[in-house]
């Protein structure tokens, strides 16, 4: 099992910046692949970044790319999600999510086993 609680998140003005991070607790740290998804009122949720268990490789929706960097640090059992340069169009709900190691970096939804409980990013312009 493992338990991932959201922080960070509030309202800019375009052009501002947020850092989100994600606390995990239950099984090892690093036996967990990480990644960041956001969903929008009316909207599917959607993949935002990955990183896999090292924190040496990362993955970015093209949406984000150049914006938005994940990192985690397995010492404190946390996942960032560093938001520059942020649009009104990031405005969402966003979530952590923990899933397998094994799978290296993951974007597919249905590979993440454990989810937070999210954290709302408003943009305005």
């Amino acid at each position: 099992q493992v338990q991932l609680v959201e922080s960070g998140g509030g309202s800019v003005q375009a052009g501002g910046s947020l850092r989100l991070s994600c606390a995990a607790s239950g099984r090892s740290f690093s036996d967990n692949a990480m990644g960041w998804f956001r969903q929008a009122p009316g909207k599917e949720r959607e993949f935002v970044a990955a990183i896999e268990w090292s924190g040496r490789n990362t993955h970015y929706a093209d949406s984000v790319k150049g914006r938005f960097t994940i990192s985690r640090d397995n010492a404190k059992n946390t996942v960032y999600l560093q938001m520059n340069s942020l649009k009104p169009e990031d405005t969402a709900e966003y979530y952590c999510a923990a899933g397998e190691a094994r799978y290296g970096i993951i974007t597919l939804r249905r590979l993440y086993n454990y989810w937070g409980q999210g954290t709302q990013v408003t943009v305005s312009s």
